[in-house]
């Protein structure tokens, strides 16, 4: 998902040399792989969109392949630029780094003030790890690698596997289900009480571009929209976006995750100019329609 906003963002500024790879073709968990591609293509700035990741049960289930893959792949990664003399590398963070009672919005330098979120403590180490990465790599050796955090993305292209995806598209598959078999209740996980931030992929991958252009800091940039919504009204939305009129049951006994997330761009905003774009609503619609395509 957010691979793909990247590169059509970057195709919309007349980038032209762009050195793809998926999973199939390189496996970044393979340290002499990683560094095979970097000395054969030896690409000038590298975005590090890869990890491993899901939503609260994917986390929850699979804590040690969420802490080891994501370690080495940014491990392999970032250590291959810096040795390939990459003049850029951004690499994407997430929103969950942060302490789970911080205080809101969250602002770059609350990272490491307080305890994490138990259900993804293992994804948020490796990706704090990422992030101390890069900067200690350019305090030390100069070299021009920093972090952008995304907030909770979402968009056409994202994972609606039940078992692993993330809160928007797992409501967006349940209510089409339920609609589509004419099921009269659908079950959701927690209180709905939570509040969360979304940005639209193609938004973010505007920052992130935009970051490569213009950022030059070892400090973390936190890209969100500046809006957040709860999860039960969330839930509700998603519904009657869908056109599902049953009931919706609060399965309490189910995790929460972080009572609320939202970040402070102002940093992104004020750095180079990033403002997410997309309306909320008009994201969410885009969405349902490219997954019910796919269908």
């Amino acid at each position: 998902m957010v691979g793909g906003a990247i590169v059509r963002s970057l195709e919309a500024d007349n980038y032209q040399h762009l050195v793809l790879k998926t999973s199939a073709d390189l496996d970044l968990i393979d340290q002499s792989a990683v560094t095979r591609f970097f000395a054969k293509e030896k690409p000038d700035i590298v975005i590090l969109a890869a990890a491993k990741v899901g939503g609260i049960l994917a986390n929850d289930n699979f804590r040690a392949e969420f802490l080891y893959n994501n370690l080495m792949i940014e491990a392999n990664v970032i250590h291959s630029a810096f040795e390939h003399g990459v003049e850029k590398l951004i690499f994407l963070g997430s929103s969950c780094i942060y302490p789970k009672f911080a205080p809101q919005p969250i602002k770059e330098e609350y990272l490491l003030s307080g305890q994490l979120e138990s259900t993804n403590e293992p994804y948020a180490i490796a990706k704090i790890a990422g992030i101390k990465l890069c900067e200690n790599y350019f305090r030390q050796y100069g070299a021009n690698f920093f972090s952008a955090m995304p907030t909770n993305l979402y968009g056409p292209h994202d994972n609606f596997d039940l078992t692993t995806s993330h809160v928007i598209p797992a409501l967006i598959r349940k209510f089409h289900e339920a609609k589509s078999e004419s099921q009269g209740t659908v079950s959701v996980w927690g209180t709905g009480l939570p509040r969360r931030e979304f940005l639209y992929v193609d938004d973010a991958a505007q920052g992130i571009v935009l970051a490569t252009q213009h950022y030059d800091k070892p400090d973390p940039v936190n890209l969100g929209s500046g809006e957040e919504i709860s999860i039960r009204d969330l839930t509700n939305l998603i519904a009657e976006l869908s056109g599902f009129q049953g009931q919706i049951r609060w399965d309490t006994a189910k995790p929460n995750g972080q009572p609320r997330r939202k970040l402070d761009t102002s940093r992104a905003e004020l750095e180079f100019g990033f403002v997410a774009g997309t309306n909320f609503t008009q994201g969410l619609k885009n969405t349902i329609d490219w997954y019910r395509q796919q269908l």
